[in-house]
């Protein structure tokens, strides 16, 4: 008896004793406010249309944030044959006050393959995004490709598009 009571009260101990758990997002953003997956009340977001494209930038922050503007930010290939590798080239541009960088790219299905800068990018600098869009499966395809960044957003997507035929 005297056991079990005893493992009852190590039991409750260490339940008792666990704190909750943090997820590393949650830390990055207490620890570094310009990491959080909004935008800086010091900040404002703005859309415009250029040549039919869609842009979403964030104008800089007082707080040294990089900011990340895309000259594009879908492509379309149009119709596109079977079989065919296609490659598209998004421009970004850094408009804040603070390195850009971009954590990592990654796509929504294995037959797009983004290529992005391993480098910090300079205030007022641009870079290269290449995307390359294999065309495997007949039909009207919209792929997304997810840059994580450092930004006030913490995400961007870039788009794809293509009418592949047989």
């Amino acid at each position: 008896m005297k056991k079990i009571v005893f493992a009852l009260a190590i039991a409750s101990v260490a339940f008792v004793s666990c704190k909750k758990s943090e997820d590393a997002s949650s830390k990055i953003s207490s620890e570094n406010p310009a990491t959080q997956n909004e935008v800086a009340p010091e900040a404002s977001a703005t859309t415009t249309t250029v040549d039919g494209q869609v842009e979403t930038a964030v104008t800089a922050s007082k707080d040294g944030t990089p900011v990340a503007k895309f000259n594009k930010t879908e492509h379309d290939f149009g119709t596109i044959k079977k079989g065919t590798k296609n490659e598209t080239e998004f421009i970004v541009t850094n408009n804040g006050n603070a390195d850009l960088v971009i954590i990592n790219a990654s796509a929504s299905c294995g037959c797009t393959v983004p290529d992005y800068p391993k480098t910090p990018i300079k205030p007022g600098s641009s870079a290269p995004i290449k995307v390359a869009f294999n065309a495997n499966t007949a039909g009207a395809q919209n792929k997304n490709v997810t840059l994580t960044t450092n930004t006030a957003n913490g995400t961007e997507i870039l788009t794809v598009k293509a009418n592949v035929e047989e």
